[in-house]
């Protein structure tokens, strides 16, 4: 979403996005003309007329459960918001009975919330995260 016009969405699909993800994306893209989405999430810079760059992602039932938000300089990393999407999702099917370490990625271990976890989080990271 952003305050550029579906118009403005459509010739940047198709003259840029298309030709870095195949078929462009595979998510209808909004326009919040006005801003007033953006200032909603604080990220409409009414001076300057635009949004900061930045991600929500809400789950099922409006919760905002994680966002970044960047300085127009700097670009947002895809890969990075679907493995949390994807750690958002394993932790909600759950019901909160496991949790993922830093860096964790789907197939790998995660952690068991409780007493037992406490001082111990680094032997799953360093047996299954390693950097890898």
């Amino acid at each position: 979403m952003s305050i550029d016009s579906v118009f403005v969405h459509k010739m940047w699909n198709d003259n840029e996005l298309s030709k870095m993800v195949s078929g462009g994306v595979p998510f209808p893209m909004l326009s919040d003309a006005g801003g007033r989405v953006g200032k909603v999430f604080g990220v409409f810079d009414e001076d300057a007329g635009v949004e900061t760059r930045g991600r929500f992602i809400i789950d099922p039932d409006g919760a905002v459960q994680g966002y970044e938000v960047l300085t127009p300089p700097v670009g947002r990393n895809v890969n990075e918001t679907l493995r949390q999407v994807q750690a958002f999702q394993l932790v909600r099917a759950s019901k909160g009975k496991e949790a993922t370490p830093s860096g964790w990625k789907p197939g790998k271990m995660t952690l068991k919330p409780g007493p037992d976890l406490v001082g111990n989080v680094w032997k799953v990271w360093k047996t299954d995260m390693a950097f890898d």
